[in-house]
């Protein structure tokens, strides 16, 4: 590869190359310039000639229906002045049979160039001619009062070859001009898409261009070196602060997870304790209102009833509203510690993921979530969702933790689709300057855009909260995806339906990843 430098040390031979090298440049730019102005003036004039033949295909079109309609407009009045004789239809005849002739004359110059069209208008004109002769002598039979020859006239006219061959000959017409508007556009489109393409293209060569010939003149070996030594210089504080900092980062994950499990694992005593105490208050509950019953139904001239005897009675007025009343807040009580315990169980399964270490593999993605969707296929008939699996990408990552994020989303998209429409799971891959991009698009109820970071959240959830669940599954779900050097991202709105986009490295590198936890 050639150097160049300015400064001391540079030889005339060397300068004399640069210069060499910026002329080249200079006339390289000058030519992809020249080439992209030819080129363009001649897609421009061709997007322009294509656009004119589509205008003129509708126009023959337009042409023909007017045609057609000034003919049936002839014989409706015709038919309607030999019922009722009003003057207005007949006014409106004559003007009908005035404008056929223009209307054909039109076609025709139109359709010159065209052999087929000109051969279907050839077989058109002599069947509109008939049919206008036919109208003259329909209206003179009209006029001397001959109203039964009149109306066999109208009727062997209706039945008659000028009809049939008339319509015949618009209809190949409409065809042949159908079939020029499908291949004109098609010219038209290509023209306009390769003018883009070209100033595109070309646009791209002369920015590089200019950007190396930049660089070309502003390179320097004196400045080259005190870059560099100032790079080294950086780099070696850089990497010092980038260690110190991954270790307080380390340190720090793993203090958090150590205190989430002692929290966690703590709180599920006391926790116990409440869900003991709350089942023997149920039981104390139970028997003392048993023996309110006893007290409260005691017979006038006997002893008490018993406890058994009790039982059967039915407590009434405000000892049932009491009794209702510990029921409804013991209910309450065993709702929350389920709950909690919930809640708990979940903080645990994190701080043990947490602590697991990703074990990379080569993974085809398309064969792994096939079997997710095999698993939630009867989930997905019950909620008559169809679930579909594009082509995917195969990558080296930890198998457990991407079965877990795309399980949870197939999971959510099942959960969360519109009551009464039919659901459309898509699940769809490809990639992208060495990463995997992953997308998992449904027609479900969507995402109002203010909580679109706010699902994220643990703990957090959106929406309508008519499912069950902790808030829990996306939290996780990102931090996996981080875990795994990539990103995540949702796009979605309310009643249309969501996008979650993954985003992961082709090839992951475990060892560095499972330093920095």
């Amino acid at each position: 590869m050639l150097k160049f430098g300015t400064g001391v040390g540079v030889t005339p031979d060397l300068r004399r190359r640069r210069a060499l090298w910026q002329i080249l440049l200079f006339a390289a730019g000058l030519l992809v310039l020249t080439v992209i102005s030819a080129g363009s003036v001649y897609l421009v004039n061709k997007a322009r000639d294509d656009n004119a033949s589509v205008i003129r295909t509708i126009e023959v079109e337009n042409q023909i229906h007017s045609l057609l309609l000034e003919i049936r407009r002839a014989e409706s009045s015709a038919s309607v002045f030999l019922l009722t004789r009003g003057p207005e239809f007949w006014t409106d005849h004559q003007a009908a049979v005035a404008a056929v002739l223009p209307h054909l004359n039109r076609l025709v110059e139109l359709t010159k160039d065209n052999p087929a069209q000109a051969e279907n208008v050839g077989k058109l004109r002599p069947a509109i001619e008939t049919r206008l002769d036919q109208f003259t002598r329909e209206m003179n039979y009209i006029q001397q009062s001959d109203f039964a020859r009149a109306a066999a006239l109208v009727r062997e006219a209706a039945a008659g070859d000028a009809t049939s061959t008339i319509r015949d000959a618009a209809d190949a017409m409409l065809r042949e001009e159908q079939r020029l508007f499908a291949l004109r556009t098609t010219n038209a489109n290509n023209s306009q898409t390769l003018a883009a393409s070209l100033t595109g293209i070309g646009s791209g060569l002369v920015v590089v261009l200019a950007l190396i010939s930049i660089w070309l003149v502003r390179r320097s070996a004196a400045v080259r070196d005190e870059a560099e030594a100032r790079l080294r210089d950086s780099n070696l504080n850089l990497e010092a602060t980038v260690d110190e900092r991954t270790a307080d980062l380390r340190e720090a994950n793993n203090e958090i997870q150590r205190f989430a499990y002692i929290v966690s694992h703590d709180l599920r005593s006391p926790l116990v304790n409440i869900m003991g105490f709350t089942s023997e208050l149920e039981e104390l509950g139970n028997d003392i209102f048993k023996r309110i019953g006893s007290l409260t139904h005691v017979p006038a001239d006997g002893p008490p009833l018993a406890m058994n005897d009790a039982a059967e009675i039915a407590l009434e007025g405000p000892d049932k509203q009491l009794s209702q009343d510990f029921s409804e807040a013991l209910g309450f009580i065993k709702s929350s510690i389920g709950k909690m315990d919930r809640l708990i169980s979940a903080i645990l399964n994190l701080t043990r993921e947490g602590r697991r270490e990703f074990e990379p593999v080569r993974i085809d993605t398309g064969e792994l979530i096939e079997a997710i969707v095999a698993t939630v296929a009867h989930q997905a008939a019950e909620a008559h969702a169809e679930i579909r699996v594009g082509e995917l990408p195969e990558i080296v990552s930890d198998r457990l933790a991407l079965e877990q994020i795309f399980s949870n989303l197939i999971d959510n998209a099942i959960k969360y689709l519109k009551a009464g429409v039919p659901g459309q799971i898509v699940l769809r891959g490809r990639t992208k300057l060495g990463y995997a991009i992953f997308e998992i698009s449904d027609n479900g109820r969507g995402i109002d855009p203010k909580d679109h970071q706010r699902i994220f959240d643990l703990f957090r959830r959106a929406g309508l909260q008519d499912k069950p669940g902790q808030g829990i599954g996306l939290a996780h779900v990102r931090a996996l995806v981080r875990r795994l050097g990539g990103t995540m991202s949702v796009s979605s709105e309310l009643n249309v339906g969501s996008t979650f986009t993954i985003t992961l490295p082709i090839k992951w590198n475990a060892s560095k990843r499972n330093a920095e936890q």
